[in-house]
């Protein structure tokens, strides 16, 4: 089986991460975007679509405000990346809002919960 598809998605992903990343912390004067964060970027086999997945890091802006913000930039995003990794074919860009770190967290309170009726129950057990 070649596994060659695979790396050079990872690649150019990684590439598209990085210089994205620099992008936002530098050259985007957008407020919306301020505080985002590009947590991963994946692109299709054929490497046409760049899926950017990213956080909001305060509670001033929210998901839809970030993804108006990166809809009104993704010409410029576009340009600028093309810019600097010198790809033959530059894919299209599409964001998405990454929720697993809620989703993280929403699990550990409830596992946090589950563990704390646990001790209540097991404490009110020993004293019968």
């Amino acid at each position: 089986m070649n596994s060659k598809p695979f790396d050079r998605t990872s690649r150019v992903g990684g590439l598209i991460h990085e210089a994205l990343s620099g992008l936002l912390q530098r050259g985007i004067n957008d407020p919306r975007l301020t505080s985002a964060t590009v947590t991963g970027v994946k692109m299709t086999p054929d490497l046409k679509l760049a899926k950017i997945y990213f956080v909001i890091s305060d509670l001033i802006s929210t998901k839809d405000d970030a993804l108006a913000g990166f809809d009104k930039a993704k010409g410029f995003i576009k340009y600028t990346l093309a810019q600097k990794l010198n790809l033959r074919y530059m894919p299209e860009l599409q964001f998405y809002y990454d929720n697993s770190i809620e989703y993280g967290f929403h699990i550990d309170s409830v596992l946090k919960n589950i563990a704390n009726e646990q001790s209540t129950n097991h404490r009110s057990t020993e004293k019968k």
